[in-house]
């Protein structure tokens, strides 16, 4: 039984799934571009890796703890490389008024958190757009 109008539908959830996506990281490249600039540096580690539902070996979240120049201890998640495991110390940095919200991981041995940043951005986006090109030809046909 085919349902009149799910392709449409389907192909709408899609554009804005992946449009929610590019923007979130879009917003997460500007503060990382920002605290890269501007932010203070801490000597921090991982503290645990925690592995998807279902032990996918691609779906790994890395979590990584410092303590800000106060002395208050802050966890956070960040993208990770494989090498990346409990007890590996790493660069952090962060803007004192939100080390919470704008901490990443920075130095050697990681990708750069704006590359890493802006290949979401740019992956996420591109299928947003593919998305809503196909949704375009769907509804308005080809000629």
């Amino acid at each position: 039984m085919e349902v009149p109008g799910a392709g449409y539908v389907v192909l709408a959830l899609l554009v804005a799934m992946f449009g929610a996506l590019s923007w979130k990281y879009a917003r997460r490249l500007v503060t990382v571009s920002r605290v890269l600039r501007r932010g203070v540096r801490a000597e921090g580690e991982c503290v645990r890796v925690e592995t998807e539902p279902y032990h996918r070996s691609d779906a790994r979240r890395h979590f990584f703890a410092f303590r800000t120049a106060d002395g208050t201890p802050v966890e956070f998640e960040d993208l990770a490389g494989w090498s990346v495991t409990k007890g590996t110390p790493v660069t952090v940095t962060y803007d004192p008024r939100d080390p919470e919200g704008t901490a990443t991981v920075a130095g050697r041995g990681s990708w750069s958190p704006v590359l890493q940043s802006l290949a979401l951005v740019a992956g996420c986006g591109m299928a947003a757009l593919g998305f809503a090109v196909l949704l375009y030809f769907e509804i308005f046909g080809s000629g």
